[in-house]
């Protein structure tokens, strides 16, 4: 399973600046970058901000390949995005929408890049704590980012397999070749981790208490 090749958290062991500031800053710094895509207009504004937070990321030393790596998965979404949008509201509205949703990317990508994803599903569960008193159970709300983070690179390293399994047998146009292994691959894999978390009671809350 080649879900090694679609890692969300590609941490990246180093001390430079940006490893070293606070997590609750990058933290704003996504959510910052997220807000922004909303309200910012013009296209060259946003291209601006996506070119300072590449030069970010990269002074990070996580390299130019992970970058281009953490761009490249969201290209084919974003050109037909870009077109449909161009159609509809012209060239420089759809290259802002596009710019804007590399911003969020780029962002998140520092983030992950530089933070361990332990000290993140901790940051997570910190953010999460004033909640308790309406009910949130921070330690679960953690371990279900640590399961989406470790599920998506494996669906996505099966639907890579199947995929390649499928074009050598000349089945790559038949979405039942391509659907359907993925499907029972991914109840597998979801049942194999609901059996794991139960043999060690992790997740219910109930039994903790």
């Amino acid at each position: 399973m080649r879900g090694h090749g679609f890692l969300l958290a590609n941490y990246v062991p180093g001390t430079s600046p940006v490893h070293r500031t606070p997590l609750w800053l990058k933290f704003l710094l996504v959510l910052g970058c997220g807000m922004a895509s909303f309200l910012i207009a013009d296209w060259a504004v946003a291209a601006g901000a996506l070119i300072l937070l590449c030069g970010v990321y990269l002074s990070s030393g996580a390299g130019l390949r992970r970058l281009v790596r953490a761009v490249r998965t969201v290209l084919p979404v974003l050109a037909v995005l870009g077109l449909f949008q161009w159609w509809q509201l012209g060239g420089p509205a759809a290259a802002r929408i596009v710019l804007n949703i590399l911003v969020c990317v780029v962002a998140a990508s520092i983030l992950t890049a530089t933070t361990p994803v332990q000290v993140l599903l901790d940051g997570v569960a910190s953010l999460a704590r004033p909640f308790r008193r309406l009910g949130a159970d921070p330690e679960r709300f953690a371990l279900t980012i640590a399961i989406m983070l470790r599920s998506i690179p494996f669906i996505a390293g099966a639907y890579a397999d199947v995929r390649d399994s499928a074009r050598a047998r000349g089945l790559e146009r038949n979405p039942r070749a391509l659907v359907l292994p993925v499907f029972i691959t991914t109840v597998a894999f979801a049942r194999q981790t609901g059996d794991a978390l139960a043999a060690r009671g992790l997740g219910d809350a109930e039994d903790r208490d």
